[in-house]
């Protein structure tokens, strides 16, 4: 069960993050039917941690196309925020062409920020792998903005710590902080994943359902 004290200090237990990322993952199927599902990897086995009862896993969400056009067009929808405008964001996931990439996006959490962290890779749509500075060029251009201006969220790249080779992220310094902000008020955890999720997924031009952020 998750815990039902507030969060104050913004960050997450490790116990705390499994349980939120199985409530994010459940809304996200029920509000986003059709679309790519985000699954939750076990990997208690492996790390020999089922023998102490200890669950240990990350959120994957694999193969998700990322047209360059809509990236694009998703700037100018932002600078509306009219609720009519909202959909267009879903784009991203529908539009299929071969302008664009595809992400690969793991949550992981981190035992030293006590945070979720995004890690990602990226390939063209005939399975070229992105470098950084190719990543960073197809983001939209708020975004790459943000990242040159930002002092917490910036790209780097980092050994994956299940999968033992090198992916991008978007670095948890900061994290908490601005997760104290934003959970204001909050006596549960099971939310902490969709108010992160509402941010950093913005990098890259994803939104959420509004019906995400309503409690059950």
């Amino acid at each position: 069960m998750a815990s039902d004290q507030p969060i104050c200090d913004g960050s997450l237990s490790s116990t705390d993050f499994q349980n939120a990322a199985n409530a994010f993952a459940e809304k996200w199927k029920k509000f986003n039917s059709g679309l790519p599902e985000w699954t939750w990897i076990d990997c208690s086995n492996r790390l020999g941690f089922a023998a102490h009862g200890i669950s240990d896993g990350y959120l994957s969400l694999q193969n998700t196309f990322i047209p360059r056009s809509v990236k694009e067009d998703h700037d100018e929808v932002n600078s509306n925020d009219n609720q009519e405008h909202f959909d267009s964001a879903t784009l991203v996931w529908n539009n299929i062409s071969d302008d664009g990439d595809r992400f690969d996006f793991h949550v992981v959490y981190s035992h030293s920020y006590r945070v979720p962290v995004l890690y990602f890779n990226a390939q063209t749509s005939d399975g070229q792998p992105l470098n950084q500075d190719e990543i960073e060029k197809s983001l939209p251009i708020k975004s790459s903005e943000m990242l040159m201006e930002s002092k917490w969220t910036f790209i780097t790249q980092q050994e994956h710590p299940y999968l033992n080779r090198p992916w991008y992220m978007l670095h948890p310094c900061g994290t908490s902080e601005w997760m104290k902000l934003l959970l204001v008020g909050h006596s549960s955890t099971n939310q902490y994943l969709i108010s992160w999720f509402s941010v950093v997924g913005q990098v890259f031009g994803l939104k959420l359902p509004f019906e995400m952020f309503e409690k059950p």
